[in-house]
C-alpha cells in the first residue's frame, strides 16, 4: 500500500512527518491528458482531510514542481493547506509557476532551491470568452482573490504583486514576471533560500514548537 500510494500520489508518512508532493500541472474541472504529469485535486483534499485528522501525523512537508493548472481547483488547495493545524512547510526544487504561487505561500514556512523559479502573471483562461464587461469583471475578480490570498500568506503586498502581474519587459508573449530563488525571497514571497534538509529541519522545530 505505501509503495502504491508513493506511486500514485508522492505521498510518504514516516516518524510523524507527511510528505507530499504537487508536480505537474494542477488537474481540476477537466481532466488532462494521460501522459501528462498532474495533482489531482480530487486526490489531494481528502488526503489533506485525513492528514488533519490522524493524530500519528504531527506535521507536513510539501515538496513542489508545477507549472500551474486550475486556477480554481488550486486556489481551494491553497485553502484547504492554509487551514490545517499541523505544521506545514513548502519546497519549491523546480518551479512554482501561475496557481502554484499561492500553493507555495500557504504553508507556516516556505524555502525555494536557488535554481528554482516563481512565474506571476494575470489570469488566463482556455476555450471561447465573450469580449463582455462582465467578463472583464469576472477575470478582474479571480484575480483580485489570487492577490489577496498571496499577499495575506506572504510577505508581498497588494500592490507588488499587481506590479508584478502586469510587468510587460520580462516575458516574450505574456504579461508577468519571472523570479528565480533568492529574488522570491527578496520579494518576500518566501521566507529562505534552503533545500531538503533545511526543509525538513523546519518542520521538526516547528512541531516541537506546537507540542
Amino acid at each position: 500500500m505505501e509503495k502504491e500510494e508513493i506511486k500514485e500520489y508522492g505521498l510518504i508518512q514516516e516518524n510523524g512527518l507527511q510528505i507530499i508532493s504537487i508536480i505537474g500541472e494542477i488537474e481540476g474541472h477537466d481532466c488532462l491528458a494521460q501522459n501528462a504529469k498532474a495533482t489531482k485535486y480530487e486526490h489531494l483534499l481528502p488526503i489533506l482531510a485525513a492528514s488533519e485528522q490522524k493524530e500519528e501525523i504531527k506535521g507536513i512537508l510539501f515538496l513542489m514542481n508545477t507549472v500551474g493548472g486550475d486556477v480554481s481547483c488550486g486556489l481551494a488547495l491553497a485553502e484547504m493547506i492554509a487551514s490545517l493545524s499541523k505544521p506545514t512547510v513548502s519546497l519549491i526544487i523546480g518551479d512554482s509557476h501561475s496557481i502554484g504561487v499561492p500553493l507555495a505561500v500557504a504553508t507556516d514556512y516556505s524555502f525555494i532551491v536557488p535554481s528554482a523559479t516563481m512565474i506571476i502573471h494575470p489570469v488566463r483562461m482556455t476555450g471561447m470568452v465573450l469580449g463582455t464587461r462582465q467578463t472583464f469583471n469576472q477575470f478582474q475578480q479571480i484575480q483580485d482573490r489570487i492577490i489577496s490570498f498571496i499577499a495575506c500568506h506572504s510577505e508581498a503586498s497588494k500592490e507588488q504583486l499587481e506590479q508584478m502581474m502586469m510587468n510587460t519587459s520580462m516575458l516574450s508573449r505574456d504579461l508577468g514576471t519571472v523570479l528565480v530563488g533568492e529574488e522570491a525571497v527578496k520579494k518576500g514571497l518566501i521566507c529562505e533560500v534552503g533545500g531538503i534538509c533545511c526543509a525538513m529541519d523546519k518542520v521538526k522545530e516547528l512541531i516541537n514548537t506546537s507540542e
